[in-house]
């Protein structure tokens, strides 16, 4: 047994996720652009929001998604994200404390700023098109970082999408740092190749000197040293990081570790809704890397996290993930 407190401690925005189906005559007439994940203004976010019918609320964020995940299989999990002192935010704070992870940062009382939330369109062939205005989850900044927490982390995984801020930056650096230096391990998932691209230097600087692993489809992999080549890019981020993991949907997963790499190939399915699937392969292989498995079984655990989750809608997992892993002979 580990003498940390936690075995996964994510870092992130704290979104609330607010998802519906919708036809793609729907996303026309809304102006909503398919299939990506777009920031929008808070006008923007309530006109999308009074659109919506019958929607669903979740607590989401990537990397809080991914977070979930892992303490759904058992694992000891904290979550540092911001909220607002609101009915959302209370939900939010709830939910994660609900299933089990420990939400370190109360409600923010006072502000202008409200909860995060992210209006989520699911189309008939399961594509989702994301519409997130981040409110005071994009406040977060070094300060909410507390030391005792990231330093009882055996791994802390950070969220890309926070880079867009000096202060979410920071946040990073403090999280990483501390967990290291106490003999931890810190990883990132990159999120977006959007990201990516407004803050390359920082990306590649971070990744290179700070991180020991990091996660990333092929685009978001392919956006880090802009070979056009997926072999070229994966071996230019394995020079300078021990451990890379690349998603490429139906084509399998590409992991390079200390210079060895595994192929592992995947089952093409038609999603119910694709939203979450990054997040909980990252969840099942990170619990497989946590747990001291191969790279090849851990793979395969975010394999079928990642399948599980595309077969209903919502971001989380709603099987039990234990015994998933065991009737396929990943336990």
């Amino acid at each position: 047994m580990s003498a940390k407190k936690y075995q996964v401690v994510g870092i992130g925005n704290a979104v609330v996720d607010v998802i519906t189906r919708a036809e793609d005559t729907f996303l026309d007439l809304m102006g909503i652009e398919k299939g990506i994940m777009q920031l929008v203004e808070r006008e923007r976010g309530e006109t999308l929001y009074a659109g919506m019918k019958d929607q669903v609320e979740t607590p989401g964020g990537s990397v809080a998604n991914t977070i979930a995940g892992i303490g759904a299989l058992g694992a000891k999990t904290a979550f540092i994200g911001r909220v607002h002192d609101d009915a959302l935010g209370r939900f939010y704070a709830k939910a994660m404390t609900d299933e089990g992870i420990d939400f370190v940062n109360p409600p923010v009382a006072g502000g202008e700023l409200p909860t995060s939330r992210s209006m989520i369109f699911v189309s008939p062939d399961g594509e989702r098109s994301m519409n997130t205005y981040l409110g005071i989850s994009s406040e977060l900044g070094p300060d909410d970082v507390a030391q005792d927490i990231a330093e009882q982390a055996e791994v802390i995984f950070l969220e890309g999408y926070l880079f867009d801020k000096d202060k979410g930056k920071d946040a990073f650096l403090r999280a990483a740092r501390i967990c290291r230096a106490a003999g931890g391990k810190a990883g990132i998932a990159i999120s977006d190749p959007f990201c990516v691209e407004r803050h390359r230097e920082d990306f590649l600087k971070l990744i290179s000197n700070e991180m020991d692993f990091v996660i990333g489809n092929e685009e978001e992999i392919k956006s880090l040293f802009q070979n056009d080549d997926l072999d070229k890019d994966l071996q230019a981020v394995a020079d300078v990081c021990p451990l890379v993991v690349c998603t490429r949907s139906g084509d399998g997963v590409s992991i390079i570790r200390d210079g060895v790499r595994v192929d592992i190939p995947v089952q093409k399915v038609v999603p119910v809704d694709a939203t979450g699937a990054g997040d909980q392969f990252a969840a099942g292989f990170i619990y497989g890397l946590v747990t001291g498995t191969d790279m090849e079984t851990a793979g395969k655990m975010g394999n079928v996290s990642a399948a599980e989750v595309i077969s209903h809608i919502g971001p989380r997992p709603l099987e039990d993930m234990q015994a998933l892993y065991k009737s396929q002979g990943l336990l």
